[in-house]
């Protein structure tokens, strides 16, 4: 029995275990030291749970794009931050001209649809156009050079808005309709955040219905698990492969829009650090399942949000909340190591790893 446990488990696997065990460690000391000091109350830690509700759902509808492209194509499509970053910095330029028409104060909702609507419109034509000229050209080519060319749109479409628009951060324009905040009790809960949990929750629900429920979402699903089978059933593969690159492109432009609205800037970098938390998202709740992205986004938002307090406070650290992305890919680290498929991952076969 203990020979073939010794067969079965590695070095390396004893060794990942031993620094996912230590942190685990460090996690529950630094934990328990935070809650021991009473420094936080309720409120505090009700503002760190909405806000990582808030900052988690943007980071999940971002990881629709990661997960679904993995999902059909078996690639990572890495240019996705980029397709986020477009929609909200060219909508940008249609917002401060309503905002300087008066518009936006007179008919705020009207004002934010057409935003939205820019924002999404550019962010899918841009996906589009990426499978249609970088992805589909190399669609049986060995899987790097997918993966090279996808790093390479990055850099280009990043320079290219770069020099359209400009490298400076352009102020979005505040919408008075979601300024303020709301009281509950002793707790207080901004409103531009209870848009945005509330938008992206809607826009999730309906992306979700879309592939579980629609002919197209299904014949979407046999593309993912069988191209060569998907087509002898009479299934336009490259139609299906391109409509998953436009719902990418258009949840990537709707949380484009939450996030500037949210954050209230935007440049042509603004897609870099939330594009690598999304896809770190998507790993979390295991690459190719849309419910585990979800689900994947909103715990990184939430372990991002408290996690440094928490985790690190109590231990003496000074600035925890610099460290903040370092407490986000530990989370993936732990994942990873404990459950390497993700959270509601499944091990792949064979034929699609």
């Amino acid at each position: 029995m203990l020979r073939r446990l010794m067969e079965r488990v590695s070095v390396t696997d004893v060794v990942m275990w031993l620094v996912g065990g230590a942190l685990v460690a460090l996690i529950v000391v630094g934990s328990i030291a935070t809650l021991a000091t009473g420094r936080y109350t309720a409120g505090h830690w009700f503002d760190f749970v909405i806000f990582g509700l808030a900052q988690g759902s943007i980071y999940a509808l971002i990881a629709m794009g990661y997960t679904m492209v993995y999902g059909v194509l078996r690639m990572i499509n890495f240019a996705h931050s980029e397709v986020f970053m477009s929609g909200p910095y060219t909508a940008y330029y249609v917002a401060a001209a309503l905002n300087a028409s008066g518009f936006l104060d007179r008919q705020p909702i009207l004002s934010l649809l057409i935003v939205f609507l820019v924002a999404m419109a550019t962010s899918t034509a841009i996906a589009v156009l990426l499978e249609r000229i970088a992805y589909r050209p190399l669609r049986f080519a060995p899987r790097l050079i997918p993966l090279i060319t996808a790093i390479g749109a990055s850099f280009f479409l990043q320079y290219t808005f770069k020099g359209l628009y400009g490298s400076g951060f352009q102020a979005y324009p505040v919408v008075k309709m979601l300024e303020g905040e709301w009281r509950i009790g002793a707790f207080r809960i901004l409103k531009i955040q209870v848009v945005v949990i509330l938008a992206a929750a809607l826009l999730m629900a309906a992306l979700y219905t879309f592939v579980q429920r629609t002919r197209v979402g299904k014949a979407i699903r046999a593309v993912s698990e069988d191209k060569a089978v998907a087509a002898l059933m009479g299934i336009d593969i490259d139609r299906m492969i391109a409509t998953t690159f436009v719902i990418g492109g258009m949840s990537a432009g709707a949380a484009g829009v939450l996030y500037a609205l949210m954050f209230k800037q935007v440049n042509f970098y603004m897609g870099f650090i939330p594009g690598i938390k999304a896809f770190t998202s998507a790993v979390l709740g295991g690459i190719g399942n849309i419910p585990g992205a979800m689900l994947g986004g909103v715990f990184l938002g939430l372990f991002e949000s408290a996690g440094p307090i928490l985790f690190l406070d109590g231990l003496g650290v000074r600035a925890p909340y610099q460290l903040k992305d370092a407490i986000a890919f530990t989370m993936l680290v732990l994942v990873l190591i404990f459950r390497p498929t993700g959270i509601l991952g499944e091990r792949l076969a064979v034929k699609k790893a």
